[in-house]
């Protein structure tokens, strides 16, 4: 069901891509010179992540980072437009709100494996969290939520995998063109 949307479901559903904004810009900054500082940490911390993994960290460079950070940008920019379309209803929507904030617990694992500061776990307390609990809670009190079930966070779980994996191996593949 479609309904006219309206200041307060601009917030919600626009507020998501602005809150990803905030985020991912830390990310973008962080993260190709923090991988270079603490890859050889992370090998002796986790000596059995297998080597492609270890290939991969070696291979981070910011460009290549920040064109999966675009391509994820049209990912949370269509969700949110879906989201406002519909006034906060739509299924894509409150999936990616979903797994934004679950994105953020999985920032603060990696903090609390690494026993310090991992890209995107300052902003989380800060933006991911509080973001995602207000706009999930707006959407309760208009009506428009979803019930939670565990095969939901699964969905976002996915959808959030998916979404990385396609924007890391578009940007990888644009990066080989280049």
């Amino acid at each position: 069901m479609t309904r006219e949307p309206n200041a307060a479901a601009g917030a919600v559903t626009w507020g998501l891509l602005a809150a990803w904004a905030l985020h991912d810009t830390e990310e973008v900054v962080m993260v190709p010179r923090w991988v270079r500082a603490r890859l050889p940490e992370l090998r002796k911390r986790f000596p059995s992540a297998p080597d492609a993994v270890w290939r991969r960290l070696e291979a981070v460079d910011a460009r290549e980072f920040g064109t999966a950070v675009a391509a994820m940008a049209a990912v949370v920019a269509a969700a949110a437009a879906d989201g406002y379309r519909t006034g906060g209803r739509s299924a894509v929507y409150q999936t990616a709100l979903d797994a934004f904030g679950l994105h953020g617990l999985v920032h603060l694992a990696q903090a609390a494996a690494m026993r310090g500061y991992t890209p995107g776990s300052a902003t989380t307390p800060l933006v991911v969290l509080p973001f995602t609990v207000w706009a999930r809670g707006r959407l309760r009190r208009s009506g428009v939520l979803r019930p939670t079930r565990p095969r939901d966070l699964a969905r976002a779980l996915a959808f959030a995998g998916a979404a990385a994996v396609g924007t890391h191996a578009l940007a990888q593949a644009v990066s080989r063109h280049r």
